[in-house]
């Protein structure tokens, strides 16, 4: 059995778990999480299980979507900086919440790139449903914002936009 294998049947257990939880004790879990990274007592790898299952289940209470055992494969497999082919509807944007969750807990601010602004602003306000649930701040990088409005954004922990939008924001702000 493989290592993405183990860890959904890990992520199994964890998630039969959660689901007795109320919303707040599952919402608790995020300050959890990020004070344990903070005090250095745990790193984003070690709460992998952890928290993949907590957004299988705020997905399932926010969106009536679970993941499957799929999914959490492909969500760990991009959160070890690789690349996972999927097909038009098997769900990669379900997928991506899983490493973007994980990662935002670090407080660096995750950037989740879209092909173009209709995509990130479906994608921001769809997916934004499970992380502004679990506490996490989401903002967005289109074409027409002002200043402020993209500092804002970035300010935020989950900021989804085009890599244009992105790009051209470095470029701007290394020039």
């Amino acid at each position: 059995m493989g290592r993405g294998s183990f860890a959904a049947l890990e992520l199994s257990k964890a998630f039969s778990e959660l689901s007795a939880l109320s919303d707040e004790a599952l919402r608790a879990r995020t300050e959890t999480f990020k004070e344990a990274i903070a005090k250095s007592e745990k790193t984003v790898d070690d709460l992998l299980v952890p928290a993949f299952a907590t957004v299988r289940e705020a997905a399932k209470r926010v969106l009536g979507q679970r993941h499957f055992d799929v999914q959490l494969i492909g969500g760990m497999v991009l959160h070890d900086g690789d690349i996972a082919e999927m097909k038009t509807g098997e769900g990669k944007t379900l997928v991506a919440t899983l490493p973007v969750y994980l990662n935002a807990l670090a407080g660096k601010g995750v950037h989740v790139v879209t092909v173009n602004d209709y995509l990130a602003r479906r994608d921001a306000e769809w997916m934004g449903q499970i992380y502004r649930f679990l506490g996490l701040s989401v903002g967005i990088i289109v074409h027409g914002l002002d200043d402020e409005e993209r500092k804002a954004s970035y300010a935020c922990d989950i900021t989804y936009g085009t890599n244009n939008e992105f790009g051209f924001d470095y470029l701007r702000d290394n020039m």
